[in-house]
């Protein structure tokens, strides 16, 4: 445990699991339109949402890494034929959209609606990537988590019945991250083993209503859990994964609560971006209050980069390493059948540099995806 996590052990966990109870019983099952509420923070859709295509594109040190064979388009050039970073993000999700509606050979017409975030302030990465597809455009922001934000959002609109298809996408980009929360490049500032590396890459994928003629399904979702803001106090801007674990831990004992599954119910829980710092920090946490999720436990971050090799640190992180590692590694495992079950959990590190700046802790977020195979 770190410093500023002093204080927060398995009391706090159990306190939480304790709020997670009614009578001294699991909360129950109330049926809702498209699917169920189960428990405090949980939906099993009815209507299960189908993943019919995804796409990922990958930066240069990424496309070098153990993942390179995984995903669809490895580039070299970093900046994507722009002049900024930050424009360079805007093009690779733009790179990315257009490639997923050519694999899945439909047209922007055929999507209703487009969740999407980044890192960036306002997201201007999304802002400007992806308006010339004149998509209706859901914005979102959970840090690092985005893309299990996204996938939430966007499954419970085709559960619902208000959407046939909609492309979920989260990206980021080390340049442009580090220029707004750290430091410039050209500043050279050394890195702390704690420290991760954020991903340059973008994933993307549609969930639809049906199979299609052209798009059979390569996996559907659950259901979902909303993660709540936990804050340990942890203060450490190049510490992230001590920042994120506690969020991570919370949601997925929530989500095993929430619907009575026992931890073997799952081939993996993925988690976004806690690196092996933060890694652990989350089998520490939840072997306090007895859940052993050590033989399922997988990080994006983690497998992101040879961290030995490519000088990484602790790992990963951006809300691009969950969504290009989803889009990339972990959906070939699903469609392929060797993973039947998975928990997708990308965390987030809500902070912003003014909070920062301010001296002010780092709150985080994750939120559990149940994603199997067809």
């Amino acid at each position: 445990m770190t410093e500023g996590m002093q204080g927060k052990t398995a009391e706090t966990i159990e306190e939480m699991t304790r709020n997670h109870t009614v009578g001294g019983k699991k909360s129950q099952s109330v049926q809702v339109v498209g699917g169920r509420m189960r428990g405090c923070q949980s939906i099993e859709f009815e209507k299960l949402p189908l993943i019919l295509e995804y796409a990922s594109v990958a930066g240069s040190k990424e496309s070098r890494g153990p993942l390179k064979d995984e995903f669809d388009e490895c580039c070299t050039d970093d900046l994507f034929g722009s002049d900024t970073w930050e424009k360079a993000e805007s093009a690779m999700q733009k790179r990315t959209v257009d490639l997923l509606l050519k694999k899945a050979r439909l047209n922007e017409s055929d999507i209703r609606y487009l969740f999407a975030g980044d890192l960036l302030g306002q997201l201007i990465a999304s802002t400007f990537g992806l308006r010339d597809f004149e998509i209706p455009f859901f914005g979102l922001y959970g840090a690092c988590s985005t893309m299990g934000e996204a996938l939430s959002l966007g499954s419970v609109m085709i559960s619902a019945g208000y959407a046939k298809n909609v492309i979920t996408l989260a990206s980021s980009h080390f340049a442009s991250a580090e220029k707004t929360f750290r430091f410039p490049l050209e500043y050279g500032n050394q890195r702390p083993y704690s420290a991760t590396w954020t991903v340059t890459g973008c994933g993307a994928l549609i969930l639809g209503d049906e199979e299609t003629k052209d798009l059979k399904a390569k996996a559907r979702i659950r259901g979902i859990t909303t993660g709540k803001i936990v804050d340990f106090g942890v203060k450490d801007s190049m510490n992230m994964g001590a920042c994120m674990a506690p969020a991570a831990a919370d949601v997925i004992r929530a989500n095993l609560v929430d619907f009575g599954y026992d931890v073997d119910e799952y081939d993996k829980i993925i988690t976004g971006d806690l690196g092996y710092t933060g890694q652990t920090i989350l089998l520490d946490l939840l072997n306090a209050i007895d859940i052993d999720i050590e033989r399922q436990h997988l990080d994006c971050g983690i497998e992101m980069f040879d961290s030995e090799k490519q000088d990484t640190h602790s790992g990963g992180s951006g809300c691009g390493c969950s969504a290009t590692t989803l889009c990339g590694h972990i959906m070939k495992k699903i469609e392929s059948g060797e993973w039947k079950k998975v928990l997708f959990v990308p965390t987030g590190a809500l902070l912003s540099p003014i909070s920062f700046n301010e001296g002010q802790s780092v709150p985080g977020i994750a939120h559990a995806v149940v994603i199997e195979g067809v």
